[in-house]
């Protein structure tokens, strides 16, 4: 009697030690399949990064309860198996869908991950996602990509410079010549004085007499 009652305790603890140290949890019925067929889906899970293990659901519950996770209580009903995911979990969720297709007596209930449940179709979507080997050489390619087009716009930058300074230096010639035009308007419009060049006006001023009175060259004495 002590015996089963250490045994229970044993599976427990070992129940929940794999609940707290594990990415997820994955639960699934096997009713219908053969033991040959439960130690395939075994190898296939092991490559896939998960263990498969056969539990008591009373136990399970016991342990769910001890960590916090009674949200799996409602999926531990009929014969059931527990997928501990220690590796990626998108690659131990597509190892389950392609053997429940292969062998349809294998349900897929849903479960745990990272403290998120996971219901049926959650965990089908789960499958459905990338590796993330894949997702992270789709974000380098994307870099990659990114960094060459940058590359490019460094490359092309002078010549684009180039323009972009002529066009500017274009437009400011044009405002200062509009600026020119606005001034003469306005000095012609006001009434402003036009002076005539240096050579002009000196013609038009009067000879220097260095201050003696000229000679009075007439004669207005009469004959006596």
């Amino acid at each position: 009697m002590h015996a089963r009652r250490a045994e229970k305790v044993a599976v427990v603890e070992e129940v929940r030690n794999r609940l707290t140290s594990t990415t997820g949890v994955i639960v699934t019925e096997y009713r219908g399949l053969a033991v040959s067929d439960l130690a395939e889906l075994r190898a296939q899970l092991r490559s896939a990064g998960c263990s498969y293990k056969v539990y008591k659901n009373t136990l399970v519950k016991r342990a769910c309860r001890e960590v916090g996770m009674e949200g799996l209580e409602p999926l531990l009903v009929g014969p059931t198996a527990l997928a501990f995911v220690d590796g990626e979990p998108s690659i131990a969720a597509k190892a389950l869908r392609d053997f429940s297709r292969a062998n349809p007596a294998l349900v897929v209930k849903g479960g745990i991950l990272q403290n998120k449940y996971l219901s049926d179709a959650d965990t089908a979507m789960l499958a459905s996602l990338p590796s993330r080997d894949v997702l992270l050489a789709r974000v380098g390619g994307a870099l990659v990509g990114s960094l060459q087009r940058f590359a490019w716009s460094l490359k092309a930058l002078p010549q684009s410079l180039a323009y972009a300074l002529a066009e500017l230096a274009s437009k400011q010639g044009s405002r200062e010549s509009d600026v020119t035009e606005v001034r003469v308007e306005i000095g012609s419009e006001t009434g402003e004085a036009q002076h005539a060049p240096l050579e002009d006006r000196t013609e038009m001023m009067p000879e220097p007499t260095n201050g003696l009175p000229e000679e009075d060259t007439s004669d207005d004495r009469t004959e006596a």
